[in-house]
């Protein structure tokens, strides 16, 4: 078989078993779970085929034309380059991951049938924008990721929190969309072909007329798709959905899709300083507004889900600097990482009952209960800080590496202000990203008060997949020597000015937030357990019940009860309260979008209602009136009728002999 028939079977194959799926989920249910798990690794399969095929060496490159356009043609193509290669072996390996826990994480869902179609159809959507080499046929498969995320984050409609959830990831990412699309064709346009191949020799060659225009314009897309400032929003809310929903969309799908997307265009970013310093800005903002919010949630998923966005950050910033191989090694080393973040989250979510840090907080033994995810989340956590040897090390010094080469001047690729805003807030967000991972470990496992709940051992496909991704994620990053084949020739070697000064970071990142964690734990309150709640510093009910509750010792009336306060708000004192809610970004969209647009809604209702209907009731009032006195003559008395046709008889001779006389 050919390595272009190989490439199209890749994405075609789950597209194949989500159609499969929605087809027989109700009438053969036994067929649900094969044909969840069964296309999507094949799919994987192929595309590691088609990956040692290519080698990192010439991309691979097929097309026809899907349709005469009269203008710019539409092409079905493909461009595999190494980039494309390793990303579809991402999407393959955590969607294959997804499919097989979802098949004991959603065991008793009724709509278990749909959510398996929806995810393969996901990740067909993904890897269709991974291998396409026509810009209209990528769109497609960018459009269709954005309606399954939609229904997949929806999956819980019952609950109001997963529908606004739903509506906002589209409402948000279809606003970035529009100027996405305005810019493609402006591209196509300039180029005159929707062709990659083609736009990247324009460029080549100056042929693009309106570089930070167009650059901008499909920034504003990228943004929404990747959860980039300003458009970052929704990613948080998502958490409503599934959470192996969450580990694709953060790990392999949708949110991967811009930064791609920057990637493999790069040079079209590159013919504009302008855009390359707003790239460098919006990292810049991401990484570390990330990074404080992360610190100051309550709810696990929504802060690995701000740690998303701070790695996406990472990522935009390598990107920003002009050096895509260390933005795409960064995507799969957080792709590994993050999907076991996110699923290894769903088994402590699972034993625990809750999703909040504060109750698992107190909660003693829970890392019992549940030590697959334990030890393979400390892996994940340990390579999400940047911790050697883990896979987040090397692929996070890559762009710091890169941030400081382009920062002394030491290339040409990107401006020296976007080195330099990348290369700060980096080193700023290591810190907050080692103390917020630290933070999220010792409150999850590490709690005070009573007994975990013991729900039994975690079905082994939970599990199971937990120590698959944790082998990339310890690994992963000791590829990096053989790895330059598929990134350009860029050696990856990590520098060692940005190494000791990122780990020195990280490892103070690690070192205050333990602190402070022992700070807040050891202040016991020692008080009557009739005074709990009168005491200024403690949460009165919660701390009075864990009091009642614990089978910690207690004294007479005295018992010794752990301090509820958290060492993130320690750390941020009164920055915790903003960066809890994301520092009021949705409200200041409420203000300046939400509110003019309903105030403008109900203008048009108001004049709709008032003003246009008030002409249309006026036209067909008088025909109405004039049928209502009609109707009084019809009486249905004939005697009446006869007489009125007799006065008019002679009302007409009448006037008809003074009309004579007249003349």
């Amino acid at each position: 078989m050919t390595t272009t028939t190989l490439a199209v079977l890749v994405p075609l194959l789950p597209f194949l078993g989500a159609a499969a799926g929605l087809l027989l989920g109700r009438t053969s249910p036994g067929f649900v779970r094969p044909l969840a798990v069964l296309p999507p690794l094949a799919s994987l399969v192929f595309a590691v085929t088609v990956a040692v095929r290519q080698g990192g060496g010439q991309a691979i490159d097929a097309h026809t034309e899907l349709t005469p356009t009269g203008s710019v043609p539409i092409e079905l193509s493909l461009h595999i380059d190494g980039f494309a290669a390793l990303v579809a072996v991402l999407v393959g390996v955590v969607a294959t991951c997804v499919q097989i826990y979802s098949t004991g994480y959603l065991r008793d869902d009724p709509r278990y049938p749909s959510y398996a179609a929806l995810v393969s159809l996901f990740t067909s959507a993904m890897l269709l924008v991974v291998y396409s080499g026509d810009l209209m046929v990528l769109l497609v498969g960018w459009e269709i990721m954005g309606i399954c995320s939609y229904f997949l984050v929806g999956h819980y409609w019952e609950t109001p929190e997963a529908r606004a959830a739903s509506l906002k990831a589209f409402l948000v990412t279809k606003l970035g969309d529009v100027p996405f699309l305005i810019g493609l064709f402006a591209l196509a346009t300039d180029a005159g072909s929707f062709r990659i191949t083609s736009v990247l020799g324009t460029v080549a060659s100056g042929g693009l007329h309106h570089p930070t225009l167009v650059a901008l314009l499909l920034l504003a897309g990228v943004a929404g798709k990747s959860a980039l400032f300003p458009l970052h929003t929704w990613l948080p809310d998502a958490m409503a959905g599934p959470t192996p929903v969450s580990a694709l969309i953060h790990a392999a799908t949708m949110v991967a899709a811009g930064i791609y997307f920057v990637a493999r265009l790069l040079p079209v970013f590159q013919a504009s300083s302008a855009a390359m310093v707003v790239l460098a800005v919006m990292a810049g903002v991401t990484m570390a507004g990330s990074g404080l919010a992360a610190l100051a949630q309550d709810d696990i998923k929504r802060v690995l889900a701000y740690s998303t966005i701070g790695q996406l950050g990472y990522m935009a910033g390598a990107l920003a600097v002009g050096d895509r191989g260390a933005a795409v090694f960064h995507l799969l080393a957080h792709g590994a990482f993050k999907a076991l973040l996110f699923l290894a989250a769903g088994v402590v979510i699972h034993a625990s009952g809750t999703n909040s840090l504060a109750v698992m907080s107190r909660m003693k033994g829970l890392r019992n209960r549940v030590p697959d995810a334990y030890w393979t989340m400390t892996v994940a956590l340990l390579a999400l800080a940047a911790i050697p040897p883990f896979s987040g090390f090397f692929s996070k010094e890559a762009v710091l590496g890169a941030a400081e080469h382009v920062a002394t001047g030491h290339t040409e690729h990107a401006p020296g202000a976007a080195g330099w805003i990348v290369l700060i807030t980096g080193m700023v967000t290591a810190v907050l990203t080692a103390a917020y991972a630290t933070r999220l470990w010792l409150l999850a496992f590490h709690g005070r008060g009573t007994e975990a709940p013991d729900h039994g051992r975690q079905p082994v496909t939970m599990t199971a997949v937990l120590w698959v991704l944790a082998v990339p994620s310890l690994a992963f990053g000791l590829t990096y020597g053989p790895l330059p084949d598929w990134f350009d020739g860029r050696d990856l070697t990590p520098v060692l000015t940005t190494s000791v000064l990122g780990t020195g970071l990280a490892l103070v990142g690690v070192v205050i937030t333990y602190g402070a964690w022992r700070h807040t734990t050891a202040m016991a309150l020692r008080v009557p357990l009739g005074a709990v709640a009168a005491h200024p510093d403690a949460d009165a009910g919660l701390v009075e019940a864990e009091a009642i509750a614990s089978h910690e010792p207690a004294f007479g009336d005295v018992a010794y009860v752990p301090d509820p306060a958290d060492p993130g708000r320690l750390l941020l004192g009164p920055l915790h309260r903003h960066a809890a809610v994301g520092f009021h970004l949705d409200a200041v969209y409420h203000a300046l979008f939400v509110r003019p647009v309903q105030a403008g809604a109900q203008l048009v209702r108001f004049l709709d209602r008032e003003v246009v209907d008030t002409y249309v009731r006026g036209a067909g009032a008088l025909p109405r009136w004039l049928g209502a006195a009609v109707r009084r003559a019809q009486t249905g008395n004939v005697q009446t009728y006869v007489s009125a046709l007799l006065a008019g008889t002679v009302v007409l001779v009448v006037a008809a002999v003074l009309v004579a006389t007249g003349a």
